[in-house]
C-alpha cells in the first residue's frame, strides 16, 4: 500500500508543485489549503505523514498541529515554513522535523523517508509488544472510532 502524506499550503504553488513531486515518488498525496481543510481530511481519510506550513489563513498550522497531534500523537509531523525564527517553538514540541522554505528537495525526500521508516518500525515493534491500540494510533479506523465515541 503507498504510503499517504497529507501536505497543507496555502500557496497554490508550492502546494501543486510539491505534490506532484510527492506523487512522482509513489506517495499518495491529499492536499489541503488551510488548516480547517487539512484536519478535515485527516479525519476523513488516511496519514502516514503531515507536511504542515505555519502561515495558513483561518487556522494557523500549530493550531492545526495540536489538534492532528492529539488524535494521533505517534503520526510524523514535518513543519514547512518561510519564517526561520520558529526552530524554539518547534522543539518545544514534538515535531519531527522543521524545513525552511524554499524547500530542500533531496533533504525533504529523504527526511520524508527516514520518518516513515522509523514510524513503521515503531508500529511493528509495539504489535510484537502486544500493544495493538498504540500500533494503530495514526490509522483512520482508530482516529475515527475514538472521535466518535
Amino acid at each position: 500500500m503507498k504510503k499517504r502524506i497529507l501536505l497543507a499550503d496555502d500557496d497554490h504553488a508550492v502546494l501543486e508543485s510539491l505534490g506532484h513531486v510527492l506523487a512522482s515518488e509513489n506517495y499518495e498525496v491529499a492536499l489541503a489549503r488551510t488548516g480547517h481543510e487539512a484536519l478535515g481530511k485527516f479525519l476523513t481519510g488516511r496519514a502516514d505523514l503531515v507536511l504542515l506550513d505555519l502561515n495558513m489563513p483561518n487556522q494557523d498550522g500549530w493550531r492545526t498541529f495540536d489538534l492532528i497531534e492529539t488524535l494521533a500523537p505517534l503520526l510524523p509531523v514535518i513543519i514547512i515554513t518561510a519564517r526561520p525564527n520558529q526552530y524554539g517553538r518547534a522543539a518545544a514540541l514534538r515535531i519531527d522535523a522543521l524545513m525552511e522554505k524554499p524547500l530542500d528537495l533531496p533533504l525533504l525526500l529523504a527526511t520524508i523517508r527516514k520518518l516513515l521508516a522509523e514510524a513503521e518500525t515503531d508500529r511493528i515493534a509495539r504489535l510484537t509488544r502486544g500493544d495493538f491500540k498504540t500500533a494503530y494510533l495514526n490509522h483512520p479506523e482508530t482516529v475515527n472510532a475514538d472521535t466518535e465515541r
